[in-house]
């Protein structure tokens, strides 16, 4: 599955370079992060509203659209999935009460 991150990534980098009238990504780059954030809210906020409407495919749909807002979120900003899927990793074993502890701490 990283890989798909990865390869992902890859094109969200890219289009950084492209023009906004020949990708929606580009697009969303260019008119800065207020507007990728909003839309990173407006997926978060669908994904809540298909959760309770309780239809697994529309569900899987929308998480979908939320992570990849996300990740044009993370890549804007200088990131890279691997980071997130590193910390995951790290977090793996621990209770989510001693993770929240220790960054509280």
């Amino acid at each position: 599955m990283s890989d798909v991150l990865t390869r992902l990534a890859e094109v969200l980098e890219a289009r950084k370079a492209a023009d906004p009238e020949s990708s929606y990504v580009a697009k969303l780059y260019a008119k800065g992060l207020d507007a990728i954030l909003k839309k990173v809210g407006e997926e978060a906020t669908e994904t809540v509203m298909a959760a309770k409407d309780g239809v697994p495919e529309r569900l899987v749909a929308e998480v979908a659209d939320l992570w990849f807002h996300t990740l044009v979120l993370l890549v804007q900003q200088g990131h890279h999935p691997d980071q997130v899927l590193a910390e995951l990793e790290r977090r793996f074993g621990l209770s989510g009460i001693e993770e929240k502890a220790r960054r509280s701490g």
